[in-house]
């Protein structure tokens, strides 16, 4: 009886209810088949910072949240149908990069970020040239509630904002060094990694090592947000976006390693900042892996980029949430779900992590 109120409920367009959101926690439903881990000996050392993330196959995906306890609003569409996935093992930072070592990064090359450019005419055409300067989109909470239908109310492009200044002008990264690096296009990203002998994450390798060997489960650390009270990521408490009671500890974003680790010793797989991952963005994306009927291999994503709601505009995945994620507006901190960001932006809640081939 439970399984088929399982099956039922994953498949109905109003989500689950409360009462199978309890079941569904009891190892993910049927959609998840367990994760098997390769066990072959990895020869050599862990590179410093990074950790082993083991290859393997796992079930890739969410169900859709709605009418779970704090599934929040979206139905989450892009994240299904739940596929199988299998892939070689690579090392993952432990963490995200941090403002010191962008730093060292910028020291050693002289780069320039996209949101230290100013941008040019033949970007954007349309707009009046007072309008063309560097700067890069902060989060400013209004002083009020707001409706939630305007993400204008609380998003702005700020002059001068950048990595440099992570609050706009003013800013500086003095007591920020251990923060996550922000304001970084996916380019910068990609950069970066390219410096340091890494590359950006495929969504899929992001995944399964968020998931950390557990199938199914709504977060990094298991199915409950806070377990025992206790808060496990840099999220949003209060009344968004205005009010942030910062009952995690922190009213924006927070140093790394600041809450557990997941199974496989990563920290921050949830809230934080947005991670950047290496795969174009597409929502269909997932049917088409599915409809091949058999284990994607290492899939590096589609060839190109489409977004219904901005068709024409290059998206990459993020994955991770970030610390503006809340029940009330945004439940992308679950370990299955699917962000995305236009190539060239840059926010205050966005950042990365680097991975590495051991072969």
């Amino acid at each position: 009886m439970e399984d088929k109120r399982i099956t039922s409920s994953m498949t109905c367009s109003n989500g689950l209810t409360v009462s199978d959101s309890a079941l569904y926690m009891q190892g993910g439903g049927e959609a998840f088949l367990p994760t098997l881990e390769d066990s072959a000996r990895i020869p050599g050392r862990v590179p410093d910072g990074m950790v082993l993330v083991p290859g393997g196959e796992f079930s890739m995906g969410s169900v859709n949240p709605l009418g779970m306890q704090g599934g929040g609003h979206e139905d989450m569409y892009d994240a299904r149908p739940v596929h199988r996935v299998r892939l070689d093992p690579f090392y993952m930072d432990a963490s995200e990069v941090t403002n010191r070592q962008f730093e060292a990064f910028v020291t050693a090359t002289g780069y320039v970020t996209i949101a230290e450019q100013t941008p040019t005419k033949e970007e954007f055409p349309e707009a009046p040239s007072e309008n063309l300067v560097a700067g890069s989109v902060l989060f400013t909470p209004p002083p009020q509630p707001v409706p939630l239908d305007d993400h204008l109310q609380w998003w702005s492009y700020a002059r001068g904002a950048s990595w440099r200044y992570p609050e706009g002008p003013g800013s500086s990264l003095q007591g920020r060094e251990d923060h996550p690096v922000v304001h970084v296009a996916w380019a910068d990203a990609a950069a970066y990694a390219r410096w340091a002998g890494k590359r950006l994450p495929t969504e899929a390798e992001w995944e399964f090592a968020a998931r950390g060997g557990r199938p199914g489960n709504l977060f990094a650390w298991g199915n409950q947000i806070n377990p025992s009270g206790r808060w496990m990521a840099n999220s949003f408490q209060g009344s968004f976006p205005h009010q942030d009671a910062g009952q995690d500890g922190y009213r924006g974003v927070a140093p790394v390693r600041r809450f557990p680790p997941n199974a496989y010793g990563l920290y921050d797989m949830a809230g934080n900042v947005w991670e950047w991952c290496s795969d174009w963005y597409r929502n269909d994306y997932y049917k088409l892996l599915a409809s091949q009927l058999s284990v994607a291999l290492n899939p590096k994503g589609p060839t190109d980029s489409f977004d219904p709601s901005e068709p024409g505009v290059p998206k990459r995945v993020q994955r991770g949430g970030s610390f503006l994620c809340t029940d009330q507006y945004c439940t992308r901190y679950m370990v299955g779900t699917r962000g995305k960001g236009e190539v060239s932006s840059s926010t205050n809640h966005i950042g990365f992590r680097c991975v590495k081939n051991i072969f």
